[in-house]
């Protein structure tokens, strides 16, 4: 599988830095999502399907979070960042900055392979 598993400590903050830094050598994509939302399972099929088509070449580092379990790092991840808490969403980081993020229905395969050139 061409991308890795990143694992973030439960402080935002630590995990924010942690973020940060990873994506300064591979594109991070953070999804937050909920296990019992339908919502959310629509968007992680949509993941799922992006992940599978990525090739060997495509270095890219995906942290989850579940909002419910990890709910202090999902709201204050975002509270970091200074945007909206919403859930399912996709959190893109590049270079050490979020480049993209968006939720619910627009985690789409399309959306998430139109960020790959970060």
């Amino acid at each position: 599988m061409p991308h890795r598993i990143l694992r973030l400590d439960p402080d935002p903050v630590s995990a924010l830095d942690a973020i940060r830094a990873a994506s300064r050598e591979r594109s991070v994509l953070v999804f937050k999502q909920s296990p019992i939302c339908p919502v959310s399972t629509r968007a992680e099929g949509q993941l799922e399907r992006w992940l599978e088509s990525l090739g060997e070449a495509d270095d890219i580092a995906i942290a989850r979070i579940d909002v419910i379990a990890e709910r202090a790092l999902a709201r204050g991840l975002t509270r970091e960042l200074g945007i909206e808490h919403q859930s399912p969403q996709a959190l893109w980081f590049a270079h050490g900055e979020l480049v993209w993020h968006d939720s619910h229905g627009a985690i789409t395969v399309a959306a998430l392979d139109g960020n790959r050139q970060f």
